[in-house]
């Protein structure tokens, strides 16, 4: 029997809900996510065997504009390693977040003018539309922009139409052996997840409060079978950013590393002793030799 096997780069800008997405797809939690813009700093690689069709997503940092206050050396990071993504795909999935056009999605547009592979548009969060009338006309006025492989109105957060839209994407899946085994889910490996899950914790926990400038580094990860030790260092730029993210008697670095273990041991399958600290690192987030060494490295 014939199988297919294709990549699909998942793109937009920040905060639209691409790894929901993603995660929605794969039935489980391989990229991070967050309610702020920017959660996703890496490609992430999400495969879904199904029958007899490999999926082999990448999800992908948001696409932004490098305004005065987000010009470093991630965002640099983070833009090229979205726009990187598109390079030799076969299907890309280009999400808006419901009827709203900003500027950076006429930037993720002109990044793919000249995309090959066919550019499927999803609709995100179409449940959270008050006025259901406009969805239609909207769709019409925005399917002017490109010639769409298709559009496809989706909730990432409750599944709405989710395998539609893979049907969509399975159109343009090539005939290939598969890739990867049909067990594996993605080409992170557990010290990287663990990372992410601190690093999701963080940003949910503080958000406003705390910057973009903190980032996670995995010291230890000693697997024992029934138990895994893992010790994690998390980077600030300031001190004031230190004390914040410890809070008052430690209780917010205790909280921190208690939901990151938990979800740990659900992605690991085995009891995790999880040790968190944090470290002043002045000026990593816009120092190209400090990213390449925490693993931002597009190579």
């Amino acid at each position: 029997m014939t199988t297919t096997c294709g990549f699909v780069a998942i793109v937009g800008r920040p905060n639209v809900g691409k790894s929901t997405l993603m995660n929605r797809m794969l039935g489980q939690k391989v990229s991070i996510t967050s309610r702020r813009p920017q959660t996703t700093r890496h490609q992430v690689m999400g495969i879904k065997t199904e029958g007899e069709a490999q999926f082999i997503y990448v999800d992908t940092p948001g696409i932004h504009i490098m305004a005065k206050d987000r010009n470093k050396a991630i965002n640099r990071f983070m833009n090229q390693a979205a726009v990187q993504a598109l390079r030799d795909v076969d299907c890309v999935v280009f999400i808006i977040d419901r009827t709203r056009w900003s500027d950076e999605d006429q930037v993720v547009l002109q990044r793919l003018e000249h995309v090959e592979a066919p550019v499927i548009l999803a609709v995100n969060k179409v449940d959270r539309l008050q006025d259901k009338a406009s969805l239609l006309p909207w769709l019409e006025q925005v399917g002017a922009r490109r010639d769409f492989a298709a559009i496809v109105p989706i909730s990432a957060k409750h599944g709405t139409n989710v395998p539609e839209l893979e049907v969509e994407v399975a159109k343009y899946l090539p005939e290939s052996v598969h890739f990867f085994p049909e067990d594996q889910i993605t080409d992170k490996s557990q010290r990287f997840l663990a990372a992410e899950l601190v690093r999701e914790k963080v940003m949910r926990q503080l958000g406003d409060e705390l910057p973009y400038q903190m980032t996670v580094e995995i010291e230890e990860f000693r697997d024992e079978g029934r138990v895994v030790h893992i010790s994690a260092l998390i980077l600030v730029e300031r001190a004031g950013q230190k004390k914040i993210l410890i809070g008052e008697n430690g209780e917010r670095i205790k909280n921190i590393g208690r939901e990151a273990r938990l979800d740990m041991e659900r992605v690991l399958g085995a009891k995790v002793m999880l040790n968190l600290w944090v470290k002043v690192k002045r000026g990593w987030s816009d120092d190209d030799r400090a990213l390449k060494s925490l693993g931002y490295d597009l190579d």
